[in-house]
């Protein structure tokens, strides 16, 4: 087992408490993926296909509008995190949204036919898709919250709370974007942790 191999069978068992077995029998369905630094996993007015697992680097959600071209950026996706558009990938219906690669990032992803076919034979992994729902409910419902009750600041703290090393690794811009704040808001919330 290579250790991407193994940082799966880790998250998986952890995630969901899944089997020897259930890993066994799902271990030909899980492919692996290295995507470039600006490539996609999934793309706008897309359906979303694949679920994938962040093995090595980090990803945004972002909204595109077509008519100005300003971006939004609505998540971020790291290490050891589920990535994918969830309300497209279980209703067939286009992503709003791109999934972009910010560094050159590994995955290991599963389709929405194989994981289907899973949640059919294995209650374990029925299991696994309802942890997987009550997961990005759970996502959907905090961002949410944050926008309604959380100060610029207060948003911001948790976001280094969810990945630590995110101001190092992307453009402070994408960080503005997220907190729906301009760069210069963003230095004087720096400095003022900072102190």
């Amino acid at each position: 087992m290579s250790e991407n191999q193994a940082v799966l069978h880790t998250h998986l068992t952890n995630f969901a408490g899944l089997t020897e077995k259930d890993l066994a029998d799902s271990k030909t369905y899980w492919k692996s993926r290295t995507i470039k630094k600006g490539d996609f996993f999934n793309m706008q007015s897309v359906v979303c296909n694949d679920l994938g697992l962040v093995v090595k680097g980090i990803f945004r959600i972002y909204y595109s509008d077509p008519e100005t071209s300003q971006e939004k950026n609505i998540f971020f996706f790291s290490e050891n995190q589920f990535v994918v558009s969830f309300r497209s990938f279980i209703t067939r219906k286009a992503c709003h949204y791109f999934i972009q690669a910010m560094e050159d990032s590994e995955i290991f992803y599963i389709s929405y036919r194989d994981l289907s076919g899973l949640y059919q034979t294995h209650p374990s992994w029925a299991n696994f898709g309802r942890l997987l729902a009550e997961l990005f409910f759970t996502y959907s419902q905090t961002r949410a919250e944050e926008l309604l009750f959380f100060t610029h600041e207060e948003r911001y703290t948790r976001l280094l709370n969810e990945h630590p090393n995110i101001i190092n690794r992307i453009p402070a811009y994408h960080i503005s974007s997220y907190l729906g704040i301009t760069n210069p808001s963003l230095s004087r919330i720096r400095k003022r942790i900072q102190r």
